[in-house]
C-alpha cells in the first residue's frame, strides 16, 4: 500500500525520535536496523526509502537529542534566572541524569562512539557540543576573563563526569565523582552570578 508523502514524513520523524533515545541507550553499534524500525512500529524494508544509511539516521538522531537536551537546559537555567549555572549544573550532574541515559545528554551517551563513526555523526555531534558551550558561555558574566574558554571548560568537566560516573559499579564512587564535579564547578566565584540575556544564545 502506498504511504502519502506527509505520512511518509511523519514516519521519518518516528524513527528518529525513537533512534535517539535507543542510540543514547544501546550505543550506535548495540542495536541493529530490524529493532529500530520495529520499535517505531514499522518494517525494516521501508528504511532505506527514509534513510541513506544507518549512519544518516545516526548523525539525525543525534541532531534531535541535542535539540530536546537544549530544550530541557532552558528550562534548569530559568529556575535561578540570577544564577542559571547552578540549577542547569546540579540537573546535569545528577543522579537522576545518569540513571536515565536514553533521555539524557547525547555526548555523554554516545561520544566514544562518535569518535569512531563516520564524519556525518561527528558533524552533528560537534553542533551539538558547541551550543552546550554557546549555552554556557551566555549562563557566565559578561565580565569574566575569558568566557568562552570557562565555558569549554565547564562542559568538558560535566560531561567527563558523567561518563565516569556511568561507566563504575560502586553507587558511592559514581555519587562522589559527580558531587566533585559540582564543587568544582559551582565554586568558582563565576557561578555565583548569572546573565540577564540568555536569549542570545545560538542554536544549532
Amino acid at each position: 500500500m502506498r504511504v502519502s508523502r506527509a505520512q511518509a514524513e511523519a514516519n521519518r520523524e518516528r524513527v528518529i525520535d525513537v533512534a535517539s533515545r535507543l542510540f543514547r541507550r544501546h550505543g550506535f553499534d548495540g542495536i541493529g536496523l530490524k529493532d529500530l524500525m520495529e520499535a517505531a512500529g514499522l518494517t525494516q524494508g521501508g528504511f532505506y526509502k527514509q534513510f541513506a544509511s544507518k549512519e544518516d539516521l545516526a548523525a539525525n538522531a543525534c541532531a534531535r537529542g541535542y535539540a530536546a537536551v537544549r530544550e530541557r537546559w532552558r528550562e534548569f537555567a530559568a529556575r535561578d534566572p540570577e544564577r542559571p549555572l547552578v540549577p542547569l549544573v546540579r540537573a546535569y550532574l545528577s543522579p537522576e541524569h545518569r540513571d536515565e541515559q536514553a533521555e539524557g545528554c547525547v555526548m555523554a551517551a554516545l561520544g566514544p562512539d562518535a569518535a569512531r563513526a563516520g564524519p556525518a555523526v561527528r558533524a552533528s555531534m560537534e553542533e551539538g557540543v558547541v551550543a552546550y558551550v554557546d549555552f554556557l558561555e551566555a549562563c557566565l558574566p559578561d565580565d569574566l576573563d575569558d568566557r568562552r574558554r570557562r565555558a569549554m571548560a565547564i562542559a568538558s568537566t560535566m560531561i567527563g563526569a558523567m561518563v565516569l560516573s556511568r561507566s563504575v559499579n560502586d553507587p558511592v564512587l559514581s555519587k562522589e565523582i559527580l558531587d566533585a564535579s559540582i564543587r568544582d564547578i559551582l565554586d568558582r566565584p563565576a557561578a555565583a552570578t548569572g546573565r540577564e540575556n540568555r536569549g542570545s544564545t545560538s542554536e544549532h
